[in-house]
């Protein structure tokens, strides 16, 4: 928030002032022991006021059967509250209205403001909602902060009304140009009046509900939000936007149907011709919902199908970019030449099953395979020879791994095979097994056929083992290779507490 136009904003001389009537009646309605008799006294003493609090009363707007004759009995029947919401209400528009600056279209603020005060007090009736009075006060002052940057800054300020064609879009301007909001400009009003939370805090944030900490004062900052909206449909020159945000608004956020928020609308619409009438606010000539929303029916037709695309396009987004995640994932964890895991992986899998197998107390057995004079053959024949190599005993491993294993390169001619819940004899045999693969399928090289073999080692962690680290069973896999070797190559030998390095 600019600072310094705050600055200007609390100390520009010609700001509206809270009305003393308005001011008196809120700090005595605030006491916790409220005098009634001296409230209506005080109300009393200004016959205007106190006619339009009356007719407000008696009128449909309040739907009240027992005519009200004086504001003693107006506050029994009606409540502290609506009476002081009322006071409030109508000396703050009284003392409001007299500011007419150059900056911005006051015709539409105000029949905006009585658009939202209805809707907000319709709103939070069909919610259920207790503080009826409040939103619909706090939703007829939420742009006050228009009024005053228009004073504080009209000419200025008029140029940024001009660059937004709609209510939700001034916002974005205001940013822009002047680095903060109609609405921060109406909290800092609200501060300087004092007005208390459940009033200042809607005013301040109708446009930010989410920064609102307190979930009872984010409830209603979100009703006055929307109230905002459903003004948003009478006085824009193209109503279909804020009537789709309306319904998106209503479903999401209070479980109403399409149906439910276009009744509300219609209501809403209704009513404020009543409500603009007793606080002597000029609408013009209105539309009711329904032709509005007759209007606005193709290009909300058009809006739905925009919507159904960007959602099928972001589905398609998502999609290709978990298939893109999981390529990247595969690639990370996977061997270039043999297409096994990678060290990387099989350090990570073998420390996994370890940790199961002590927890389930089930074996773990890991092959190590060793490829029998490797380093002749790439002397001989060539490195791509001996990659050729790699990748064949590499796919006939991969082949051998049942779905619970993993084959990986674990460096150079090496590869292993980990098997979870394996016991060591099952192991020994698939290893045998994988041994005979090997020698049973001879290399085609550019010279006829390579023979290659294997020499493979067992070892397992079971109940009783000594091998209770990854670290362990790997330096037992590997003696069991080099006594494979030791004892001639292309054999499988098993790790036993016995086994020598050669």
């Amino acid at each position: 928030m600019d600072s310094s136009l705050v600055d200007r904003i609390q100390q520009c001389p010609n700001l509206p002032s809270m009305p003393a009537i308005a001011m008196e009646v809120l700090t005595l309605a605030q006491s916790p022991d409220a005098d009634i008799p001296k409230i209506a006294k005080t109300i009393s003493q200004d016959p205007a006021l106190s006619g339009k609090i009356l007719r407000t009363v008696n009128s449909s707007f309040y739907g009240r059967s027992q005519a009200v004759g004086t504001i003693s009995q107006g506050l029994v029947i009606l409540g502290l509250q609506s009476v002081k919401t009322l006071v409030l209400g109508f000396s703050l528009v009284t003392n409001l209205s007299k500011s007419q600056g150059k900056g911005f279209k006051h015709l539409s603020y105000w029949k905006h403001s009585i658009y939202a005060a209805t809707a907000a007090r319709s709103i939070a009736k069909k919610l259920n909602v207790l503080q009826q009075e409040e939103a619909f006060l706090a939703a007829l002052l939420m742009d006050i902060g228009m009024l005053v940057l228009d004073t504080v800054i009209s000419d200025e300020y008029g140029a940024v009304c001009a660059q937004a064609k709609t209510h939700e879009e001034l916002v974005i301007a205001e940013t822009a140009a002047l680095g903060l909001t109609h609405a921060d400009a109406g909290g800092v009003m609200a501060a300087m009046w004092k007005l208390p939370p459940l009033l200042a805090t809607p005013i301040a944030k109708h446009h930010d509900a989410a920064s609102v900490e307190d979930p009872q004062l984010r409830k209603l900052t979100e009703l006055v939000h929307l109230a905002a909206r459903c003004a948003d449909v009478f006085v824009d020159e193209e109503a279909a936007e804020p009537i789709s945000a309306v319904r998106s608004l209503c479903r999401e956020q209070h479980g109403l149907t399409d149906a439910d928020a276009d009744a509300l609308l219609a209501d809403i619409g209704q009513r404020t011709k009543e409500v603009a009438t007793l606080f002597e606010i000029n609408i013009g000539s209105t539309a009711a919902y329904e032709a509005i929303l007759k209007r606005a029916n193709e290009a909300l037709v058009e809006m739905t199908l925009q919507s159904q695309a960007q959602a099928s396009a972001l589905q398609e987004k998502a999609s290709t970019l978990v298939q893109q995640n999981e390529a990247l994932r595969y690639k990370a964890e996977t061997d270039a030449l043999t297409g096994l895991a990678n060290r990387a992986r099989f350090d990570q899998f073998i420390a996994e099953q370890m940790h199961v197998a002590k927890s389930s107390g089930k074996p773990l057995s890991l092959l190590m395979m060793d490829v029998d004079k490797f380093k002749s053959v790439n002397d001989k024949h060539g490195h791509p020879t001996g990659d050729k190599v790699l990748k064949s005993i590499g796919k006939l491993l991969g082949t051998a791994a049942r779905a619970q294993d993993l084959a990986a390169r674990y460096g150079g001619e090496e590869m292993v095979l980990v098997l979870p819940g394996t016991a060591k004899a099952t192991a020994a045999a698939i290893a045998e097994s994988i041994r005979r693969a090997i020698c049973a399928k001879p290399i085609p090289i550019d010279t006829g056929v390579l023979a290659v073999s294997a020499s493979i080692g067992v070892a397992t962690f079971e109940a009783g083992s000594p091998l209770t680290s990854p670290a362990h069973l790997m330096k037992a896999a590997d003696l069991a290779v080099y006594a494979a070797k030791h004892a001639g190559r292309n054999c499988v030998r098993v790790f036993t507490m016995n086994t020598k390095a050669a």
